[in-house]
């Protein structure tokens, strides 16, 4: 049976109740700290033999060069004519739509002239080479392949190299068959905190990139924020959540449910819920009560709402929306009859689903926006993954000789105001026509 907390919003008390229902230590212990200091320096030193000893100790996977542990085209072209029509179908259904969802974001380059000549813009180039780093053990992701993948190709990446770990040599078919899809152009059955450092310093088989997307666990985390600024990443996820607003209007079996979608990721994955109707808080309560048993993962489902989850009176929905920007959910999902008029109130969601029908596995699948989502109240200020990831901009300036004469006694004064008087000096030569 689930103990999960019920709150009520109107209570003094509540705010200190929510924030220690939020707070979450993302740190990293001292045994992976160590661990994961020890991997990259290694790797970094010793190249494919640290690859290998790494793989061999924990995926069991006995090669004799790193070159075994790429997986050719042929390979991933098998695996996706292997699959049988639904799943093929069910890829590429996914495949297609966030393809033309991440299309309409693309960046573009634009200049303007100004009335003296000077040209000023800026230039949008796609990222040389990207690293994707896809979970692999217990479950498998083919989702997550499609939705780092597509938009690096949308983009323009130059080539995109993918790792995924192969315990025991066990390959993922549906995670192969992804790879065949969108495009990837190597893959290493290689994971952990050593595929990370591999991908940052580069190997004599596994080639350094630009930057490294995907999740993965506590070491994959701990390694990617250590190899930040030797290479880009995408950022640092902490556990899957999701909040629903609710008036009370839908079905309760729906709203336990996508509280259980969340929950059955892992223990510390969170779950809220917010309505204004007491009486439809009662029926969901009722219905995880009653839902739970029948599911296979009920036991970390049930954890997860007991530690981190809660039935959240509101007195208003205009109230539950203040809350709502307050926690910056990964997944917001406005279970209202007029959902449309509210989402203006959202401020910071790393998604909101719109209505009963917009339920958040979809669009962990196939409705089109990427499913690589802030966490940790981090949609105050970040946004989902997208082609924008995948691509940097320059500056254009091509400053004209009369242009230069207006913009150089400005300088002049500004860089003598900061005590940097090459600065000045070199702004002040261009009056001079030198």
């Amino acid at each position: 049976m689930s103990t999960i907390r019920r709150l009520d919003a109107r209570a003094p008390d509540f705010s200190a109740a929510l924030d220690k229902l939020l707070a979450f230590e993302s740190s990293a212990d001292e045994r992976i700290d160590h661990a994961v200091t020890e991997i990259l320096r290694a790797v970094r030193e010793r190249g494919d033999a640290a690859v290998l000893e790494y793989t061999r100790r924990f995926d069991g996977l006995d090669a004799r060069s790193a070159a075994e542990l790429e997986v050719p085209q042929s390979e991933l072209k098998a695996a996706l004519d292997a699959l049988d029509k639904p799943r093929r179908e069910a890829l590429e259904l996914a495949a297609e739509r966030v393809r033309l969802y991440h299309e309409r974001q693309l960046g573009e380059s634009w200049t303007y002239t100004e009335a003296d000549g000077t040209v000023l813009g800026q230039k949008v180039t796609p990222l040389d080479r990207v690293g994707l780093y896809v979970p692999g053990g217990r479950a498998a992701y083919p989702s997550s392949v499609l939705m780092n993948a597509i938009p690096a190709k949308v983009a323009g990446v130059g080539e995109l190299i993918m790792t995924a770990p192969t315990p025991m040599g066990e390959k993922n078919l549906l995670v192969l068959a992804a790879a065949a899809i969108t495009g990837v152009d190597r893959v290493f059955t290689v994971g952990g905190a050593q595929a990370v450092a591999a991908l940052a310093y580069g190997t004599e088989a596994i080639p350094r990139v630009d930057k490294i997307v995907g999740p993965g666990n506590a070491y994959v985390a701990e390694a990617k924020r250590r190899v930040f600024g030797t290479v880009g990443i995408d950022m640092i996820a902490g556990p899957s959540e999701v909040l629903i607003i609710s008036d009370g209007s839908g079905h309760a079996d729906w709203v336990a449910m996508d509280l259980f979608a969340q929950a059955e990721h892992d223990e510390l994955a969170q779950s809220i819920l917010l309505c204004t109707d007491a009486a439809f808080i009662d029926a969901v309560h009722a219905a995880i009560e009653r839902l739970l048993p029948e599911m296979p993962r009920a036991e970390t489902i049930a954890r997860s709402l007991s530690d981190r989850g809660a039935l959240i009176y509101v007195e208003s929905l205009e109230r539950a929306c203040e809350i709502a920007n307050y926690i910056a959910p990964e997944h917001l999902e406005l279970a209202l009859d007029q959902a449309e008029d509210w989402v203006e109130k959202i401020r910071h969601a790393g998604a909101i689903f719109v209505g009963h029908w917009a339920v958040e596995a979809l669009g962990d699948y196939c409705a089109g926006p990427n499913h690589v989502l802030p966490t940790m109240r981090s949609a105050r200020f970040s946004s989902p993954l997208g082609v924008y990831d995948f691509q940097k901009r320059s500056s254009i300036v091509q400053i004209s000789q009369n242009g230069a004469q207006k913009l150089a006694h400005a300088a002049a004064i500004l860089a003598d105001g900061e005590g940097l008087q090459a600065h000045a000096k070199s702004a002040r030569m261009r009056l001079c026509g030198l």
